[in-house]
C-alpha cells in the first residue's frame, strides 16, 4: 500500500476561547501526494471535559457539568506537484451538556469553519542510515456559517480568521523509526459578539473582540511496520497564546481568553495492502495541563481513500 495517502489528525481543539481544528493529510506531517493523486478523508471525533483551567486554578464546574462536542469532518488532499500539496476541509460540529436534570444550557450545532492550505517540501536527503525531509506550510480558516462565537464553551468556533505558518522537520531511519518536529505561528483576526461591551482586563464598548495569536509545537515519535500498511505515532502538542485575559472568577469564558494548553496522545493508520487506497485510522489525545483550557480527551476515527484524480 502506498504510504502516501497517510491522513493524520492535527487536532487542536480548544474549548473555551479558541477555534476546533480538525487537520487530516496534514499541514503538520512529512507524507507528500503524488502528482494528481487525491485522497479524501471522513472522520468522526468525540470530545469531552468536566473541568477546566481558569486562569492557572483547575476547576469543577456543576453548571455546565459534562461539556460534550462531536465532530464529523470531510475533507481532501490533492498533489498538485510532487512537493506541492493542497488541502481543503469542513466539518461539522455538535455541542451540548448532560446533566442528571437535562442540563441547563442549550448545546448548538452546525458547520464551522473552512479551511484551505498548502505544503511544500523543501528538503529531502537521503543517507545510508535513513532520510531527512523539510517542509513549509501556510494554511487558512474562516467561518463557514453565522453561527455565535461568543456562546462558549459551546460555540462552534472562534468566528474569526486564521493564518497559520508552519515548519516542519523529520528524520526516518531505515527500520522505519522516525521523529518529527513541527513549529508554527497562528494569527488570529477579531469576532463580533452579540453584545455590545465587554471585560479584558478593561472595559471595552464595542461588539468586536480581538482574539489572540498564538505560538503552536509538536513533537513525535513513530514507527512503520508490516511493511508500510501501519503507522504508529506517540506525540505531544503545545500551544502558547501571545496575548488574552483570564477567564474571570465563576465567569463564561470569551474569545479574548490566552489560552495555553499541554496535550499527549496517540494515533494509528492502517492502509489495507489488498484493497488499494484504502485505509482506517483512529486517535486518543487529552490535555493534560493548561491556562484556561479545558481538561478534554477526545476520541476520533475514520476512513482514507486515495485515487489518481488525473491521468
Amino acid at each position: 500500500m502506498n504510504f502516501y495517502s497517510k491522513f493524520q489528525m492535527g487536532l487542536l481543539t480548544l474549548f473555551l476561547g479558541l477555534t476546533c481544528y480538525t487537520w487530516a493529510q496534514s499541514p503538520t506531517d512529512e507524507l507528500m501526494m503524488p502528482h494528481r493523486e487525491i485522497c479524501f478523508l471522513g472522520n468522526y471525533e468525540f470530545g469531552q471535559f468536566d473541568e477546566y483551567w481558569e486562569g492557572s486554578t483547575l476547576r469543577t464546574n456543576a453548571t455546565i457539568a459534562t461539556v460534550k462536542r462531536r465532530t464529523a469532518l470531510l475533507m481532501a488532499a490533492y498533489g498538485i506537484t510532487d512537493k506541492l500539496d493542497f488541502y481543503v476541509g469542513l466539518p461539522y460540529v455538535s455541542t451540548n451538556s448532560t446533566l442528571p436534570n437535562g442540563g441547563k444550557f442549550a448545546g448548538t450545532s452546525g458547520f464551522q469553519d473552512y479551511s484551505l492550505g498548502l505544503k511544500y517540501q523543501a528538503v529531502k536527503k537521503t543517507s545510508e542510515k535513513g532520510e531527512f525531509s523539510a517542509y513549509a506550510s501556510l494554511n487558512f480558516s474562516n467561518r463557514a456559517s453565522d453561527y455565535l462565537s461568543d456562546y462558549q464553551p459551546y460555540a462552534l468556533g472562534l468566528g474569526t480568521p486564521q493564518l497559520a505558518w508552519r515548519a516542519i522537520a523529520h528524520y526516518k531511519w531505515n527500520n522505519g523509526l522516525y521523529l518529527r518536529g513541527v513549529g508554527g505561528y497562528i494569527w488570529k483576526g477579531y469576532t463580533e459578539a452579540e453584545r455590545e461591551y465587554y471585560y479584558n482586563d478593561g472595559s471595552y464598548y464595542t461588539a468586536w473582540m480581538d482574539v489572540p495569536s498564538s505560538w503552536n509545537y509538536e513533537a513525535v515519535v513513530g514507527k512503520w511496520f508490516f511493511a508500510n500498511s501501519l503507522r504508529v505515532e506517540l506525540n505531544y502538542s503545545g500551544q502558547r497564546s501571545t496575548s488574552g485575559d483570564d477567564i474571570r472568577a465563576y465567569n463564561a469564558p470569551q474569545p479574548t481568553n490566552q489560552v495555553n494548553m499541554d496535550r499527549v496522545g496517540g494515533f494509528a493508520h492502517y492502509y489495507f495492502p489488498k484493497i488499494k487506497g484504502l485505509g482506517v485510522l483512529a486517535y486518543y489525545n487529552e490535555v493534560i495541563d493548561g491556562k484556561n483550557a479545558p481538561k478534554m480527551s477526545v476520541f476520533g476515527a475514520g476512513v482514507t481513500y486515495q485515487f489518481r484524480l488525473l491521468k
